[in-house]
């Protein structure tokens, strides 16, 4: 079985150390190939190389933004094989080295990467994978999570402190998501409505997430979770707030962060199993994949994508 193992050496949880002990732990079940990350993107790159090389498994070492670049270089490679990409296309392994780790969480991995890596070994000689669903941003495709708005202002925010040298924790998260609401948000004229096939036009909104699995992040061991009934088995849920009022934001946060699921009211949107939508703005938002900051957008069109990937888990 031949297997290349993508590595960002930026990864904040694993070092060089570590590194090299999953290299000869992965060796001894697989014939292994390492590269490693040079910039932002290449990940992508290397994916689809490897998926018109033939290979049998990527294994990825990094964060959400190391594996949703991996799965669209994979999902973006030429076709093979007919058939279901998740049948054509190498089997994707995820070990968990970033500060969150929500895909590789939500597939049932634990957090630590020497455990994760026991896991998928054992997958792997086994023969063991689960096929799951992914969703499509216009031509971009995600694994957990989408959103316009204030939770992709908030990860701009984040970003930029990154890159000022801070350490991304819960705390940062939650300081970032303060200052975008008091000072950054518009909170009086909410600009997005959310179009579907055959339906009434939902306007009026001030953010929108879109999670194609549950939980949507978390704040270190307590999932944060709007769509509970979220699954990689079935299509998209979205979770919106109309307008962004004080208080009743920060009881929806409130209940965000303590009772996953139980956020009612006017002012939420919530709908599950979508096949497809679009969502579109007055004013350019900001828009982000799998925790990764992408940009400003006025529309943008969304998709599940059924049996779509194969994972080792």
């Amino acid at each position: 079985m031949r297997a290349l193992l993508v590595v960002n050496p930026r990864a904040t949880t694993t070092t060089e150390r570590s590194r090299d002990v999953l290299v000869r732990a992965l060796e001894s079940a697989v014939d292994l190939t390492v590269r490693y990350t040079q910039r932002r993107g290449h990940a992508t790159t290397l994916a689809r190389a490897a998926a018109e090389s033939g290979i049998d498994v990527l294994v990825t070492l990094g964060g959400d933004g190391t594996v949703n670049e991996a799965v669209n270089g994979l999902m973006t490679a030429p076709a093979g094989l007919p058939g279901e990409p998740a049948y054509r296309l190498p089997a994707l392994a995820v070990v968990p080295g970033g500060s969150t780790n929500v895909f590789a969480r939500a597939l049932g991995l634990p957090r630590d990467w020497a455990d994760a890596t026991s896991v998928i070994l054992d997958g792997l000689r086994d023969g063991r994978h689960r096929v799951i669903n992914l969703g499509r941003a216009d031509d971009r495709y995600f694994t957990f999570t989408a959103g316009l708005g204030l939770d992709a202002a908030v990860v701009r925010r984040v970003e930029q402190a990154r890159l000022r040298g801070r350490t991304s924790t819960p705390g940062l998260y939650l300081r970032a998501a303060v200052g975008q609401f008091f000072t950054g948000v518009d909170r009086s004229d909410p600009p997005m409505a959310l179009e579907r096939p055959d339906e009434a036009t939902a306007a009026g909104l001030g953010t929108v997430i879109v999670q194609n699995t549950a939980p949507w992040t978390y704040l270190g061991d307590r999932p944060v979770d709007p769509n509970p009934d979220a699954s990689f088995d079935l299509g998209l849920d979205v979770f919106a707030l109309r307008r962004l009022k004080v208080s009743a934001t920060a009881k929806t946060v409130t209940q965000l962060a303590w009772r996953s699921g139980d956020q009612h009211g006017k002012q939420v949107l919530r709908l599950h199993d979508l096949a497809e939508f679009t969502v579109v703005s007055s004013r350019p938002q900001a828009f982000q994949l799998d925790g990764d900051y992408l940009g400003e957008r006025q529309k943008v069109h969304f998709v599940s994508v059924p049996s779509a990937l194969r994972v080792v888990c």
